[in-house]
């Protein structure tokens, strides 16, 4: 295995800063407040696809946010198991063609647009339409906690997951959460805040150990408006522990303890977007079930060899095997 002393570290790595004594308190108040939707819209779109329903949900978030997601379900008689999936930093939603493999198993798919990055999601504040995706890991934080715009993308997360698990073909006792990088990230966020999540299978989290990831050095696009607040705007750091304590109440490390359903994790032993490091401190801060797959020639990629396989696997419960089925002989 590669880079023993990283591995070393890892192995009983919390992240550098310590949960915030209230934070429990902190979220179970924001879930306690929240209005969930009552006038979200379930739009069907027709795309001759005889055995599945496509819909798309919208509905009001907080702060003004409008939130778009996309959703398909297999055509059955059954309650549907849900995968609720999440999608990279400035990206947005699968296309309806990406979540069929996962219907054709007999789970209902449901994709979300953060609001303010490259979907149909509008950030609210300002009532702002297209991309306004630069600084959002920032945002808010020189106000405090309550004015995070990650916290509204929490709760748009949880508001998404309470409106599909009321619907009546689904199982709300099935769900599971799935992403990768900010879409890891935000499938721990929804185990997190909403115990109906049973599975997360999170690829590379993104959004942990924010004060690692500035001593690091950590300058990738990611991670740059970090470093381009106290670059500009406090050049002798003098604000960092106020902004790190901040940031602390969406720090998906600090999430973990909260999570009660089974998380598989993949970690690139070769990341310099979202170090290994900092993917280590949620782990090693999850209690129940958990696994963690090493990827050692690996950096912040696509995951294209047998992943997506073990991704069906882990959430569905098939049994697609990792080799090859193809073999030759010599009398071919």
């Amino acid at each position: 295995m590669k880079n023993p002393q990283l591995l070393a570290e890892a192995k009983d790595y919390l992240g550098r800063d310590e949960i915030p004594r209230d934070f429990d308190a902190f979220w179970d108040r924001e879930l306690r407040n929240l209005k969930l939707p009552k006038d979200y819209r379930l739009i069907e779109k027709d795309f001759r696809i005889g055995s599945v329903a496509c819909y798309e949900i919208v509905f009001g978030g907080t702060n003004n946010g409008q939130v778009y997601a996309r959703m398909v379900l297999p055509k059955d008689e059954k309650k549907i198991p849900v995968i609720f999936h999440f999608h990279g930093y400035m990206a947005r939603c699968w296309d309806w063609a990406d979540m069929l493999p996962y219907a054709a198993a007999g789970y209902g798919v449901v994709s979300m647009d953060v609001r303010g990055q490259s979907g149909y999601s509008v950030d609210g504040r300002g009532l702002v339409r297209g991309n306004t995706v630069k600084g959002q890991i920032i945002r808010g934080a020189v106000e405090g906690p309550d004015n995070l715009f990650f916290k509204d993308v929490y709760l748009d997360i949880y508001s998404l997951i309470e409106i599909v698990a009321g619907l009546d073909c689904i199982d709300g006792e099935n769900l599971c959460s799935y992403g990768g990088s900010q879409g890891g990230a935000l499938a721990l966020v929804a185990a997190a805040l909403n115990p109906r999540i049973k599975k997360t299978v999170a690829l590379y989290p993104f959004l942990s150990d924010f004060r690692r990831v500035l001593e690091i050095g950590n300058t990738s696009e990611a991670y740059d408006e970090l470093f381009r607040y106290f670059k500009f705007h406090d050049p002798f750091h003098e604000t960092e522990d106020q902004i790190m304590e901040t940031l602390s109440y969406i720090d998906v490390k600090n999430m973990a303890h909260r999570i009660k359903g089974k998380v598989d994790m993949v970690i690139g032993l070769e990341d310099t977007v979202c170090y290994p490091i900092t993917q280590f401190a949620i782990y090693n801060r999850l209690s129940g079930e958990r696994a963690c797959h090493l990827m050692p020639e690996y950096d912040h990629e696509a995951l294209n060899v047998y992943v997506s396989d073990c991704v069906l696997n882990w959430l569905c419960g098939t049994n697609i095997s990792h080799e090859s089925m193809l073999t030759f002989s010599p009398e071919d």
